[in-house]
């Protein structure tokens, strides 16, 4: 059976003066360090269509805002809403889309220019399509560090000196695993090429500038060893909602600078190093199924509603990034007091023996790395922040241990057995786009 692929890619800068994201504190954009980019690789053969976008952005807007942006890419690309796949790099210099910036809300004008910057590069990419070959591979990058530490008298915390005496140990693992598809024309033209790792883009994370981080370092390393300046290049990010950059055991001082360079380099050399060594395939079977779950959400207690009127009430300029903190709190109250349930979005996706398990939060590495262990494909990527921002998703013993990430604020809200639903799920579409493929080839 024929693979056809086309790929496109364009800038989605932000305007000098917009807000930052990723921070709890305004930081208006100064100027453009490196282009944000929105890179889209379509696959169809004769009964499946996909896009997959990876979007230098750090999350997604609401859920309606986000199916609407799904909806005009389908239109735009000749494909259904759900078959439009739109993944985050969760670079923390990008625009603000979240409404994490309590007082300003989300940067609607942006929002509004990548409604027409979405559309313009999915037709293109689906105009380009041709047949194509796909090749995949897996290796080694360690880029991401657990964040969450643990202490003597049980809580945790996000960051802190490992030199304490009562540190006695991290919260859960990290996961240096390297997978890379390769795209290409029947001549061995790259089309595109996508890259999956497992890290925070935090390097730079409190700097006035819009960057994509370290996924743009590397896309621009890839490019120009391969002397190919506008390929696309996806960055599909792991389940990274506890790691970060930076070693927090063996750490020694880091330049932000410095640390993105040296991530970027990692990156992109492992993808070279498996790039060179790869052997695409004539033909691979794609497929692609979606669900919506329903999850609970867990609503704050009468006294966090309480804490946080009192703070919000004394005003910003009093209490600082701790309002945007327990306004948070206050919104999560008020959009899901009435119906405590959210609508988390999954899909997985067949090329060949390279699958795609995807999920809306910022998932616990742990996760991630059960969905692998049970997924029946050779190579399995994770992309977390795809469709929509569910928050964090922590596990048991996250949230048992506390502190932020874990907390019980709007973009950590989901029940405590969420990750292990959405694993649940991920695994059992895995095995229908996997088996799915198989029977039919059978036949």
């Amino acid at each position: 059976m024929s693979l056809y692929s086309g790929a496109s890619t364009c800038v989605i800068n932000c305007e000098i003066g917009d807000d930052l994201s990723g921070q709890m504190y305004h930081r208006p954009c100064e100027r453009i360090r490196d282009n944000l980019e929105a890179n889209c690789l379509y696959l169809a053969d004769d009964q499946t269509g996909i896009l997959v976008v990876s979007l230098d952005l750090l999350a997604l807007p609401a859920k309606d805002e986000t199916q609407s942006l799904c909806v005009a890419i389908g239109k735009a690309s000749g494909l259904p809403a759900d078959a439009v796949i739109l993944c985050c790099t969760h670079t923390h210099t990008g625009p603000e889309l979240t409404g994490l910036l309590a007082d300003t809300g989300p940067n609607r004008p942006y929002l509004e220019r990548l409604r027409a910057w979405l559309p313009e590069a999915a037709r293109e990419a689906v105009a380009q399509a041709r047949e194509a070959r796909v090749g995949w591979v897996a290796g080694q990058a360690h880029i991401g560090f657990n964040r969450r530490m643990c202490w003597a008298d049980g809580t945790h915390t996000m960051y802190a000196p490992a030199g304490r005496t009562d540190f006695t140990g991290l919260e859960g693992p990290d996961d240096p695993r390297h997978m890379l598809l390769s795209v290409t024309d029947t001549e061995g033209r790259l089309i595109a090429l996508v890259h999956n790792n497992a890290c925070h883009a935090t390097c730079v994370e409190t700097a006035c500038y819009a960057s994509a981080d370290f996924p743009g370092e590397a896309r621009r390393l890839i490019r120009e060893a391969l002397n190919v300046s506008s390929l696309p290049v996806l960055y599909l990010q792991g389940a990274s909602g506890d790691l970060s950059p930076w070693n927090m055991v063996g750490r020694r001082h880091y330049d932000r600078e410095q640390r993105l360079k040296e991530v970027g380099a990692l990156v992109a050399g492992e993808t070279l190093r498996l790039l060179s060594n790869l052997t695409p395939l004539s033909s691979a079977p794609l497929r692609h199924a979606h669900e919506e779950l329903t999850i609970g959400v867990r609503l704050p207690s009468a006294g966090d509603i309480k804490k946080a009127q009192a703070v919000v009430a004394q005003g910003l300029d009093k209490v600082g990034a701790v309002y945007h903190l327990e306004a948070s709190v206050l919104r999560l109250y008020e959009e899901f007091k009435d119906n405590p349930y959210d609508t988390v979005p999954v899909h997985a996706v067949r090329i060949g023996d390279f699958a795609i398990a995807t999920n809306p939060c910022e998932f616990y590495c742990q996760f991630g790395l059960d969905i692998r262990r049970r997924s029946p494909a050779k190579i399995t990527a994770i992309a977390q922040l795809t469709d929509s921002f569910s928050g964090y998703c922590p596990t048991i013993y996250g949230l048992l241990g506390g502190g932020y990430s874990a907390e019980t604020i709007y973009w950590c809200r989901l029940e405590p057995d969420a990750g292990y639903k959405i694993v649940n799920a991920s695994a059992r579409l895995l095995h229908q786009v996997l088996e799915s493929a198989d029977h039919r080839e059978q036949q």
